[in-house]
């Protein structure tokens, strides 16, 4: 299995780098992965100390940057390595100042892996929430490397619990130790056989609670909200909008929109502020405006949403309409902000705890929606209770990172 696996792996490699002639976030991905053993070779020498942390995408490192932020601050002579699969995440957070490297992960073959760690030699590894890489993973335990799962979740349909999944089990064998979210993902190991396991929760929420602590203030913001009622729509896909385009179009409430699209290709923002009715401004147009004026702010570039979420008073979350579900619900959430979202969130613990306790609203079609942001807006003292609940949550839920960090030191 092993054999048909690297096959698979070897001819996917082939494959992307003639899709890439075509597909330009897949041209990131192979052009992104060719320098990465050069870069290693002249940045980490072989009496460098090290702490590897691979992360899917962007979820993955916000996920994991309590931890690195700890491990940074005990070992401050380590260096810290960290590697993304996506672009989507390496794109964004390359520049990150927590890391001393930043690069992609090669793809997953016996010669790579055995390559990687020879250059990065690290003394511990943290894989973030998931991706379980077999030759990485086997090479790991073969030269018994601590390896972590940092906030992990499994779920009774992952191919580690079929009758089929022995060979993708194996893996599993590789960690030292598992830190994951809940009692079902601990009660699953179990049954594998499992006992280096414990329910530390979920590092997100002490990422986000730590917002709180910095400058979140954004001045071009602060003028288009002009002390008016504002909703924030972040990290929404085209389905979303078309869904909140109704409301925005035709309310005659004073309340202003702030957009933030998950995508910000020329093309999709312009279609976007073409449907809007009202006096719309994009983030690259803003220079010289009375932002004042402006009833719908379309945030046309990326990194500023958490802070833009701070402004909110009502935050509609994207990605509810589509296959991959619901975007983050804490970062709203940790300001005390009551959120609504589409009705694809099961997959997400933090989206159904929110919606069981009632901080957030999860809407099917234009008239729940609408009904959701007019109940919001009109009762003071309803979206105040809802956004307490939101933020509260977030507290309770805090401390993962100390629980792991007594463990891996």
């Amino acid at each position: 299995m092993l054999f048909l696996y690297n096959i698979v792996i070897q001819i996917t490699g082939q494959l992307l780098k003639f899709i890439a002639l075509f597909n330009p976030k897949i041209k990131l991905f192979v052009d992104g992965r060719k320098n990465v053993f050069q870069i290693l070779e002249e940045q980490i020498k072989p009496e460098d100390k090290s702490f590897w942390f691979h992360a899917a995408s962007l979820g993955e490192y916000e996920q994991g940057l309590p931890i690195i932020e700890k491990i940074k601050e005990e070992y401050p002579f380590h260096k810290i390595v960290i590697t993304f699969f996506s672009p989507s995440g390496y794109e964004v957070r390359k520049n990150n100042t927590i890391a001393d490297l930043t690069i992609y992960l090669p793809l997953d073959t016996k010669k790579n892996a055995e390559k990687f760690l020879k250059l990065v030699h690290p003394e511990k590894v943290f894989f973030i929430k998931y991706e379980y890489w077999l030759n990485y993973l086997s090479e790991l335990k073969k030269q018994n490397t601590p390896t972590y799962l940092i906030s992990g979740i499994f779920r009774k349909n992952q191919m580690f619990f079929k009758w089929y999944g022995g060979f993708y089990r194996i893996t599993l064998d590789s960690f030292t130790y598992f830190f994951v979210q809940n009692e079902n993902s601990k009660k699953l190991l179990q049954q594998l056989g499992k006992n280096n396991v414990a329910v530390s929760g979920d590092t997100r929420f002490d990422r986000v609670s730590s917002i709180l602590e910095k400058d979140n203030r954004l001045k071009f913001i602060s003028d288009f909200k002009n002390e008016t009622l504002t909703i924030v729509v972040g990290s929404s896909w085209p389905k979303d909008e078309n869904l909140l385009l109704d409301f925005i179009n035709n309310n005659k409430l004073k309340v202003k929109f702030i957009i933030a699209p998950h995508n910000i290709k020329k093309d999709q923002i312009e279609e976007l502020k073409n449907k809007i009715s009202k006096k719309t401004v994009l983030f690259t147009e803003m220079e010289g405006k009375n932002l004042a004026d402006y009833h719908v702010f379309i945030i046309d570039t990326i990194g500023i949403l958490t802070k833009i979420y701070s402004y909110a008073d009502i935050a509609y979350v994207g990605g509810g309409f589509g296959k991959s579900g619901v975007h983050n619900l804490l970062e709203p959430a940790t300001f005390g902000v009551p959120i609504v979202i589409g009705p694809n969130y099961n997959r997400f613990a933090e989206a159904i705890a929110l919606v069981n306790i009632g901080g957030c609203t999860s809407v099917t079609n234009t008239n729940e929606l609408n009904k959701a942001l007019n109940d919001l807006i009109l009762d003071d003292f309803f979206r105040s209770e809802k956004g307490h609940i939101c933020s509260t949550f977030v507290l309770m839920n805090k401390g993962a990172t100390n629980s792991i960090m007594k463990n891996i030191t």
